[in-house]
């Protein structure tokens, strides 16, 4: 759903987008966490299958999107062919599984860490992919909240988790979590490219284009292949029901936070888009830090104001582009 008018609507717009996505993912990445290093059942068995978690929510996006259409969208409305997302498909499915593959290696807050740069891998492929060029005051922002993200991160994190994970590996976890950036990045700037050849597409129609090939290829890797997990992930969830309600939760949680991260790009960008991400990332270990009881340092406290400080920044920009397409159109 693609939104024009005032500067008001779209900066409500923006904040609704905001608040999605943050509650939206700050419950999921509890979730994720859980999934990824708690025993289930009398057996203390762990879910071993997170790459199953990526099956899932394409499903379940996908049939979300495809609801959203029919009740909210306009049919015929000369968005993109499906047929458009086939690449964006496929590193939309490797990327996103890499970073849930890390959770097994290293922790929750170092992956974060790792991935909290994803604007820049974004604004570096949208440049050498597709020739798209930023301003010095966007990289000022993207390496403030980037930066800033990064360093709390990595003040925050603990040896003590380390007996928590399945199979202890920091090599291999930031390994899986920097690929999974260099996909994301092409994916991004991809769903950018479509955007702007085809004006008309609404952020449901992205949203199932993405999914569906999703779908598509997570179906093959995990029941057409000889090493496919799906039937073991399936069975797992039949004989520990908890794991399956969290999986539920996991995947209607990316259901209603791509609905907003859709939608964000089509009216915003992925810049945009990425900027709310990766400050969400920042918020749900705050959250936990308050919630655990743990005050943040002076340190940390500096982290705070390098992320919101370029938060801000980014949405001054904005806003003092707005006001010069607004002074051209009074003029005009």
């Amino acid at each position: 759903m693609e939104v024009h008018g005032s500067g008001f609507r779209r900066t409500l717009l923006l904040a609704l987008c905001i608040s999605g996505i943050w509650s939206a993912y700050i419950y999921q990445g509890v979730l994720q966490e859980t999934l990824s290093t708690k025993r289930f059942g009398p057996d203390e068995k762990r879910f071993e299958h997170l790459a199953f978690l990526n099956l899932a929510q394409s499903v379940v996006c996908l049939v979300w999107s495809y609801i959203m259409i029919k009740l909210w969208s306009n049919a015929g409305n000369g968005g993109a062919p499906w047929r458009t997302y086939w690449s964006a498909g496929i590193t939309n499915t490797i990327g996103p599984a890499m970073g849930i593959e890390a959770l097994k290696y290293i922790s929750y807050p170092a992956q974060v860490l790792a991935k909290s740069s994803k604007m820049i891998p974004v604004m570096l492929m949208a440049t050498l992919v597709y020739g798209i060029r930023y301003t010095f005051p966007e990289y000022i922002c993207t390496f403030l909240v980037a930066g800033g993200v990064s360093i709390f991160a990595l003040l925050k994190t603990s040896s003590k988790t380390i007996s928590k994970l399945a199979h202890p590996n920091a090599p291999l976890g930031y390994t899986l979590c920097f690929l999974n950036l260099a996909f994301d990045g092409f994916t991004n700037a991809t769903q950018d490219s479509i955007a702007s050849r085809y004006p008309k597409t609404e952020a449901w129609d992205i949203m199932l284009g993405m999914n569906l090939w999703g779908t598509i290829y997570n179906m093959i890797y995990m029941f057409g292949l000889p090493q496919g997990i799906g039937f073991e992930a399936i069975q797992f969830c039949k004989l520990h029901p908890e794991a399956a309600w969290d999986i539920l939760k996991y995947c209607l949680c990316g259901a209603v936070g791509q609905n907003f991260i859709f939608m964000t790009i089509s009216n915003f960008g992925s810049l945009a888009n990425t900027t709310i991400t990766t400050t969400r990332k920042f918020v749900s270990i705050v959250v936990s830090s308050v919630m655990s009881g743990n005050p943040l340092s002076l340190k940390q406290w500096g982290c705070v104001s390098m992320v919101f400080g370029g938060l801000s920044y980014q949405i001054y920009l904005k806003w003092r582009k707005l006001q010069r397409v607004e002074k051209k159109k009074q003029k005009s």
